[in-house]
């Protein structure tokens, strides 16, 4: 066949032409019957048979034949004119239906109305096909990319970059994976990622791709890295001691700060109990049900006080704020703990009375030792006798000193006024 414009035409029609020799060598075929070469070379092998079997060439070279459940008129003859060796056929389908199978079906049917941007071009850069989220990517619509170049679409410099990919599918022939840049429809720059891969459609060699618009996750990527370096600043410079604990209450991360506090190195300290850093007293049942109230996410804020006690035996009063963070369906994954307000560390002492920090309460808001005894309504000789005993206990010999070591080391409540007691249940009191 001499006409390249006819050849051109047919190859849009559900047609099948061919010219071979004597023994059936294939010259040339073409035609849009069939969409890739072995369909064809099956179909061929077939007029081969009927031709050569009994009663065959039919009158006038014409019959009807069937193939993969197709109906095609088919017409053959020798070319005497010009090759008298040479055969031409030419196969038309029967009752082709208007709409005939969608070309590009077998991606196409995949892939239309998936997330993933997917599109095919031919080999001179120009859209055949292309799904909704592709489209999307640039603004438009599937029907206002078929039949345009790339260059309609993308920058000048990324046309190129994408002709270049394009080439190199067609030239290996097989699927490479890409990320690729592109202006998105609000001028800023987005990334995908995805494979590029040759499909053979209609006799021809395409290019198809699939990719997936990664330009939100990357960015999302970009901020938790940036909090993570902001908290982990925060946590390391600040000062503050503060630990990342596990439901089960074992720390996994903590600030320099938290390790001096307790007198551990860093990496003696993470990994440990959190309750083998905590002074047995009697509102560590409260810090317990605050604690089992945050994991089973009946509260995301805890505040409350705790004696801590380093590795030397030391003790030291501190409010601890506690926050969850990372959340299953019914069960908190991690809590935040802050240190803040610590009492001076100190030796474990005897445990005080209610009586003894209602004294330094009053002592503490100016009260001579007449008005002590008078508002608690004790004897002057009972009042002098737990002022010489709470000199003992936390090593003070006046009364300005007394009243000093009961705020450092966290007696009383260093916020309040009046003087009152720093918890209801300090640990060095009964009450």
């Amino acid at each position: 066949m001499d006409d390249a414009n006819l050849k051109a035409l047919l190859e849009n029609l559900p047609v099948f032409w061919w010219e071979v020799d004597q023994p059936w060598q294939v010259l040339e075929r073409g035609g849009g019957a069939f969409a890739d070469t072995g369909t064809a070379q099956r179909f061929l092998e077939r007029m081969h048979q009927e031709l050569s079997a009994p009663g065959h060439p039919p009158q006038q070279g014409c019959w009807q034949a069937r193939f993969d459940g197709r109906t095609f008129d088919v017409s053959s003859s020798l070319d005497e004119n010009h090759a008298p060796s040479r055969t031409r056929g030419l196969a038309v389908e029967v009752d082709a239906h208007p709409t005939a199978p969608r070309r590009y079906a077998a991606f196409a049917d995949l892939v239309d109305l998936a997330p993933a941007a997917a599109f095919i071009r031919d080999r001179h850069g120009r859209y055949l096909w292309a799904n909704h989220a592709y489209a999307h990517l640039y603004g438009t619509t599937p029907q206002q990319l078929a039949g345009k170049c790339i260059e309609d679409f993308d920058a000048p410099a990324e046309a190129v970059q994408f002709r270049a990919l394009d080439q190199e599918i067609l030239t290996r022939g097989t699927p490479v994976r890409h990320t690729l840049g592109y202006r998105r429809p609000d001028g800023s720059v987005g990334q995908a990622v995805g494979h590029r891969f040759p499909v053979r459609e209609n006799a021809q060699t395409c290019v198809a791709g699939i990719y997936v618009d990664i330009t939100d996750h990357l960015r999302a990527l970009v901020q938790r890295r940036e909090a993570e370096e902001n908290l982990q600043a925060l946590r390391d410079h600040s000062g503050v001691p503060c630990a990342l604990l596990s439901a089960n209450g074992r720390v996994l991360e903590a600030s320099a700060a938290a390790a001096e506090l307790v007198q551990l190195s860093l990496p003696h300290l993470v990994g440990r109990r959190a309750h083998t850093l905590l002074a047995p007293t009697p509102e560590l049942d409260r810090l317990r049900r605050g604690w089992n109230g945050l994991i089973a996410r009946r509260t995301r804020r805890v505040e409350t006080s705790a004696v801590l006690v380093d590795a030397q035996g030391r003790q030291r009063r501190a409010q601890l704020h506690l926050t969850t963070v990372g959340h299953t369906a019914a069960r908190a994954r991690h809590v935040w703990a802050v240190v803040t307000h610590q009492s001076l560390a100190h030796e474990a002492h005897p445990a005080l009375t209610a009586a003894q920090i209602r004294i330094l309460s009053l002592l503490a808001e100016g009260s001579s030792n007449s008005d002590i005894a008078a508002s608690l309504k004790l004897s002057r000789q009972t009042v002098d006798y737990h002022l010489s005993r709470l000199r003992d206990i936390l090593g003070a010999a006046t009364r300005p000193a007394l009243v000093a070591r009961a705020y450092v080391l966290g007696i009383l409540a260093p916020r309040a006024w009046p003087p009152r007691s720093a918890t209801a249940a300090h640990p060095l009191s009964t009450a």
